[in-house]
């Protein structure tokens, strides 16, 4: 069995021949012949580095804004009376005004290229909120209430369930059904509840969401003056209560538990 010949051997038996066809036919026959591509060829046998291309200067375009023109559609946009509005309505108004500056892309492209395409107004910036730990070394540090809705006898009417647990020992405090959110029914049953297990100043933590009667004015008072801390959750974030939420889940999806209540008594019950 003959072995092949090396790479380097072949190509330079290849090249001398291509060599001598192109004396006699040309380079371009020559490379069809033996079926070696032109630029391949070329690519191989470059004496020096490529050419370099000539970079021709981006041509202005004749209707294109002066420097003078940008500046001045930057004030108008950048004007109190403009500042907080998009370009199609900024355009719109001057049109009216029969004023004409330049297009509404070009608006768009001179804002871009100074990295004002956002919002351009001052806004204030808040500090991330701190997540709350709910920490509960024994029973009566540490109270979860919430508020959530029992279905009635028919579709629309609904009553709502008051409930508060230790979250030390999960135990049930207190509990109220009423036939609406009310922030003095809210007041008067979580006032009731902290004097019937004796609750010291400054021994007691109250968790809840942020809802209305979580926030109002008067519990936020009573809490105050019986020396209980009240705590909420962040914005928008469940989490921050697990304890009342798993409690509603727990409960509402028993096998046994009613789908509606035909009364607060009903529901009581």
């Amino acid at each position: 069995m003959i072995g092949a010949a090396p790479a380097a051997v072949f190509d330079d038996a290849r090249d001398q021949v291509l060599e001598e066809l192109t004396g006699l036919v040309g380079r371009v026959q020559a490379c069809t012949a033996l079926g070696v591509s032109r630029a391949t060829y070329y690519r191989h046998h470059r004496r020096g580095p490529a050419p370099a291309r000539p970079q021709q200067e981006r041509r202005r375009y004749p209707r294109a804004l002066t420097p003078e023109e940008e500046i001045r559609v930057l004030d108008v946009l950048r004007s109190p009376e403009f500042a907080d509005m998009v370009p199609a309505e900024i355009y719109a108004i001057l049109l009216d005004r029969g004023v004409y500056l330049c297009s509404e892309s070009t608006m768009h492209r001179l804002l871009r290229r100074h990295g004002e395409v956002r919002e351009r107004r001052r806004q204030a910036v808040h500090p991330p909120r701190t997540v709350p730990e709910l920490i509960a070394e024994g029973p009566n540090r540490v109270w979860s209430w919430d508020i959530t809705k029992l279905k009635g006898p028919v579709r629309g009417p609904y009553y709502c369930f008051y409930p508060v647990i230790d979250i030390f020992s999960r135990y049930t405090v207190g509990w109220m059904i009423a036939d609406r959110e009310n922030k003095d029914l809210a007041e008067r049953f979580l006032s009731q509840t902290i004097v019937k297990y004796g609750i010291r100043s400054g021994q007691l933590t109250i968790h809840s969401d942020r809802g209305s009667l979580m926030v109002a004015q008067n519990v936020t008072q009573m809490m105050a003056g019986l020396g209980v801390t009240k705590s909420h959750s962040r914005p928008e974030t469940s989490n921050d209560n697990p304890y009342s939420e798993s409690q509603y889940k727990t409960l509402k999806y028993r096998h046994d538990f009613p789908g509606r209540f035909g009364s607060p008594e009903d529901a009581r019950a």
